[in-house]
């Protein structure tokens, strides 16, 4: 069963910085495109970033400059470092996952940015 698990969201500051980070399980990771959305209460989900298994990234335009995207295969992982943080940077953050076209999603992670 795959399962992707974040951790290390929370409540930060006006141009604090936080690191998510995403343990994926149950499914051969290198060959994924890995992802993290965010969603807004009475918005809709959108993309921040996305890494392919190449390492190649893509940022929503704006994040460019500000967050970072990484993921280390060896240990399964997908993290967001995130700094400069701004008050519309709060949602809850979900780590995501396309593997040949099968989808899945992390529980997801609160972030709150005070200003």
């Amino acid at each position: 069963q795959v399962q992707l698990v974040e951790s290390g969201g929370g409540l930060v500051q006006a141009g604090g910085s936080l690191r998510l980070s995403c343990a994926v399980s149950g499914r051969i990771f290198s060959g994924t495109t890995l992802g993290w959305f965010r969603q807004d209460p009475g918005k809709q989900r959108e993309s921040v970033a996305t890494i392919t298994s190449r390492g190649s990234t893509n940022y929503r335009n704006s994040v460019k400059g500000r967050f970072t995207i990484s993921r280390d295969n060896a240990n399964n992982t997908v993290a967001l470092h995130m700094n400069s943080l701004r008050p519309e940077d709060t949602a809850v953050y979900y780590c995501w996952m396309n593997d040949r076209g099968d989808v899945y999603w992390g529980q997801g992670t609160q972030v709150t940015v005070s200003s």
